[in-house]
């Protein structure tokens, strides 16, 4: 075991930040730049380091930790009223939309599987439009709300799919349904336990006089919740991603007021994965990113576009049904661009596809490449145009709320 390539993993990681902090005009998010930088510093270009068995297994974890926040990220009650509805429909015709998008570009001999192109193009990074919206003053605005449940929504079916549909223990898709069922019941289970425990007094009282203490409790239960729910997932022939995931939802339903009640425990999840484990996955995916398949050949390069153009049409053109809450066009177009950002779940589906040879390398990184500009541009886009339709934007945020805090 060598740790001479992780030490330049984590030396990138720490640099971001002070990168950014030079060039505050500069709204560029952070995972941006942590990829750019793998790629540069990866074989690709500059051959400095290579992903070596320690990167790659912190890397794996790293997303899963990711999925885990963005899990934890999804309030149940966005999921209520004539809200939901609207989200509900959108999601429909998102899906709808994707299907639609990957059959056609699979009869143009442009992908080798249009359901793992359209899962890809499903998902909304939601942990960067929260720091988005609250920076255009847009987060508790109706649009503001509709936008984070429909991110929300987006996440959480393109998880699933990729799990039901790609995983390398292969199954029937009726076997794999009834294995999801079990592992939903099983979900159930432990959120139903969980909170039958919060109820006892001498549980609660432990747990909190241990919460801060060098036993840190809290942390110690949500790592086994988080690798528990990963390794179960596994076991019933689906990604370690989905349990991740899982396990941000349950932690959330169990404990909806933490941020409020336990300020410092999403403080020092937060510190292990976008301090640690986060930047290690996409500076990682920077240094595997095949920029010489990007490049092969002018069809590729062009795929870009067309790949960034069919984002905005699955996930920008679905939003006119919010139209129905009354929001103004400034506000629709904004939330079709920021719902059309999307960068962690095409990683992490194109990592997958690769494994199981679903896509061919080109196609991988053209897709990646997509979603980079789709995180560079479309909040940059969508920001002045949240400001002009409501609330001025907020000043005390500082130029580093978009910034600091990664994708997901």
């Amino acid at each position: 075991m060598s740790y001479d390539n992780l030490v330049i993993v984590l030396a990138v990681a720490a640099a971001v930040p002070f990168l950014l902090a030079l060039m505050p005009r500069v709204r560029l998010p952070g995972p941006v730049l942590e990829i750019v930088a793998g790629v540069v510093l990866g074989p690709a270009v500059l051959g400095w380091v290579r992903p070596d068995g320690t990167v790659e297994a912190l890397s794996v974890i790293g997303l899963g930790f990711l999925l885990f926040l963005a899990g934890l990220e999804i309030d149940p009650k966005r999921w209520q009223g004539p809200a939901a509805r609207l989200v509900g429909l959108g999601l429909a015709g998102t899906v709808a939309l994707a299907a639609a998008v990957g059959w056609s570009l699979d009869l143009a001999g442009l992908v080798e599987s249009p359901l793992l192109v359209g899962i890809a193009l499903v998902a909304t990074s939601l942990g960067l439009l929260i720091p988005v919206l609250k920076d255009a003053g847009a987060a508790d605005r109706p649009v503001g709300q509709l936008v984070i449940g429909g991110a929300s929504a987006g996440e959480f079916c393109a998880v699933v799919l990729l799990s039901l549909f790609f995983s390398e223990h292969a199954s029937g898709l009726a076997s794999r349904l009834l294995l999801l069922l079990g592992l939903a019941c099983l979900t159930v289970l432990i959120v139903v336990t969980s909170i039958r425990a919060t109820h006892s007094r001498w549980l609660s009282r432990t747990v909190t006089g241990l919460a801060d203490t060098s036993a840190q409790i809290r942390i110690r239960l949500t790592m086994l919740l988080v690798v528990g729910l990963s390794a179960l997932a596994m076991h019933l022939g689906f990604e370690a991603v989905l349990g991740a995931f899982v396990a941000g939802a349950v932690l959330r339903l169990v404990d909806p007021d933490a941020e409020t009640r336990h300020p410092q425990f999403h403080t020092k999840l937060d510190g292990i994965g976008y301090g640690f484990l986060v930047p290690v996955f996409f500076v990682t995916s920077g240094i595997q990113f095949d920029l010489v398949a990007l490049f092969a050949d002018a069809g590729t390069v062009l795929r870009v576009p067309l790949f960034l153009a069919a984002l905005l049409l699955v996930r920008g053109l679905p939003v006119l049904i919010y139209r129905r809450a009354g929001l103004s066009r400034a506000e629709l177009v904004a939330a079709g661009l920021l719902q059309a950002t999307s960068l962690p779940l095409i990683v992490a589906a194109t990592t997958i596809g690769l494994r199981l040879d679903a896509i061919r390398p080109e196609n991988a990184a053209a897709l990646v490449a997509a979603g980079l500009l789709s995180v560079i541009v479309f909040p940059v886009v969508a920001l002045p145009l949240l400001g002009r339709s409501g609330a001025p934007p907020r000043r005390d945020d500082g130029p580093g709320e978009m910034s600091g805090r990664p994708a997901s």
